[in-house]
């Protein structure tokens, strides 16, 4: 799988899913390692601790949020510290998300995908 081709679009298509269906359900144990398998399960191999995640996880929050919608990533975490890996921070901060405030946390975007899900 290569950043891109068709199969890297395939396994984005099924993470938006896994990811909008974990955050109607209000999923708060959305591990890395979960998501892998729930990918693999839909025939995609992808390695929890691979770069080809992190990239997966970034472009389903481009595809889904512009500038002040919730990120839908920040319900992916780490097992061993439950808050997700520095790339989402990074991420976070760039553009278009910019979530620079001093009191902008992960748990308040984590919040905001799960009421944004609900309502659906």
């Amino acid at each position: 799988m290569r950043l891109g081709d068709a199969e890297y679009v395939a396994a984005l298509d099924e993470t938006m899913e896994i990811l909008r269906r974990w955050a109607w359900e209000g999923r708060t144990d959305g591990w890395y390692k979960s998501l892998s398998e729930a990918l693999k399960a839909e025939g995609h191999h992808v390695h929890y601790r691979g770069s080809i995640i992190s990239h997966l996880l970034a472009d389903a929050c481009r595809r889904d949020s512009k500038g002040p919608r919730p990120m839908l990533s920040a319900i992916v975490i780490l097992k061993e510290t439950g808050r997700p890996a520095g790339q989402f921070f990074e991420l976070a901060g760039g553009a278009p998300f910019h979530r620079t405030a001093a009191d902008w946390t992960w748990e308040q975007e984590r919040a905001r995908v799960f009421e944004r899900y609900r309502e659906r």
